[in-house]
């Protein structure tokens, strides 16, 4: 048996979480075809889109308003996905192998887009977005929207990771790894902190993102076409070394094995910690009133190796449309509201969701109210996107895996990088891309 085959058979909890998806497609389908009924006795049409649960609320003012405004055209109804990202997809895949799915737009995780694409469940938008409508769009918003040449999705958010650190404790952000290192360590020998920097160290897809960063800041890639995998050559070595001292050190708690993005932005919320890699969300838990930190903060790129580029994970959200959705043009409409400069803006000063288009990005008045705004700005301009592979989901959970081996100390680190190198391979080798 492969070591493809043993990972999939192995993975248990993913196939519980596909087998309760598969279920909840059923009710939805159900459901929505009540609903359908109901439309076309109407006489309107009816849009389904499928959202994580986050996003079905944070959409909900501009989806009432969009419903008022086409009452006798077009009503968009939105079906309330689960909170964890691959459990959306779980559910979303279940409806698409059912062969006639009840969505005709899905909110879309950038690394998801490969899989769907090769699998042919998309609609190709060439001829819905021009050459123009892509110039508007800020250089990391660009990225993860096209497979094999051809545009799949158009974005809604562009969430790219980002270094938090203490403006009360220090003069200006850290300006490379050794630096960062360095100023945590004096500011826990001085007791101003208990931490010096926190950051997604479980085993999940969060530890995949960091890793990228401190990957592509020493130089390195995971990755290389479709074949050509870097994560043994010295470059990844250097990472997680880097990563592993900050652990071993305690410039990084020991517990940062058990820190997704809401761990670590308590720990940093609450005075703990000088530094925090998060997403763009984070500033504006950092500024409420039950902030220990609140107006004490700062935001900056990530940090890289010195005499490297310092780098900014994607993780994008988009809206694709599927190919079998009788109503694209509809869809295509809906897409273009949600992702107007006016929609952009509420949510980003309602939600703090990164704007996709450089006239948002770059308006003068949210830019003298919402400082923030400037260094995503610049990290989407040193955005780099997950290895494009329909395998992506496997292949990651390789690195996580090994990566979290490393951490935890159960495996040096050379041991544990060989490790997701052959493990990869392998799953390339069995899908036939090697």
């Amino acid at each position: 048996m492969s070591n493809y085959s043993s990972y999939v058979i192995k993975n248990k909890s993913a196939m519980r979480r596909f087998l309760i998806s598969f279920i909840l497609t059923i009710f939805t389908i159900a459901t929505l075809f009540f609903y359908k009924s109901y439309s076309l006795s109407n006489r309107y049409t009816q849009i389904n889109i499928l959202m994580p649960s986050p996003f079905v609320d944070s959409t909900s003012r501009l989806i009432d308003t969009y419903n008022r405004n086409n009452s006798e055209k077009i009503h968009v109804n939105v079906i309330r996905g689960p909170m964890e990202t691959e459990s959306v997809s779980d559910l979303a895949i279940s409806s698409l192998l059912l062969g006639n799915s009840p969505y005709d737009i899905i909110l879309i995780d950038v690394t998801w887009l490969a899989k769907y694409a090769e699998a042919g469940w998309l609609k190709n938008l060439d001829e819905s977005f021009s050459e123009t409508d892509k110039s508007e769009l800020a250089d990391g918003a660009r990225l993860g929207n096209e497979y094999n040449g051809h545009l799949y999705r158009w974005p809604l958010v562009a969430d790219i990771g980002l270094l938090y650190w203490r403006n009360d404790l220090l003069k200006k952000a850290p300006s490379n790894t050794e630096e960062l290192v360095e100023l945590s360590t004096k500011l826990q020998k001085s007791g101003k902190v208990k931490y010096g920097y926190v950051f997604q160290g479980k085993q999940y897809e969060g530890l995949s993102c960091v890793f990228l960063e401190i990957l592509k800041g020493h130089g390195g890639y995971w990755l290389k076409g479709k074949t050509d995998v870097g994560l043994n050559e010295p470059e990844s070595i250097d990472a997680a070394n880097w990563l592993k001292s900050l652990v071993d050190s305690g410039v990084s708690p020991r517990s940062t094995t058990n820190y997704t993005e809401s761990e670590a932005l308590q720990a940093f919320k609450s005075g703990d910690a000088a530094f925090m890699r998060n997403w763009p969300y984070a500033w504006s838990e950092l500024q409420k009133e039950s902030s220990n930190v609140q107006g004490k903060v700062s935001v900056s790129t990530m940090v890289a190796a010195p005499g490297y580029r310092s780098s900014a994970t994607l993780g994008s959200w988009g809206f694709s449309v599927l190919e079998k959705s009788t109503h694209p043009r509809e869809s295509e409409n809906v897409i273009r509201y949600l992702t107007s400069d006016d929609s952009l803006t509420e949510l980003f000063i309602r939600n703090s969701y990164t704007p996709t288009t450089k006239k948002v990005l770059n308006d003068t008045i949210l830019l003298a109210n919402y400082p923030i705004l400037s260094t995503l700005n610049e990290a989407l301009k040193i955005t780099d996107q997950r290895p494009q592979t329909a395998l992506y989901a496997q292949i990651s959970d390789v690195l996580q895996r090994n990566l979290s081996s490393i951490l935890t100390g159960h495996d040096d680190v050379m041991t544990a990088m060989k490790k997701a190198k052959i493990d990869t391979e392998a799953i390339l080798y069995s899908a036939g891309e090697l």
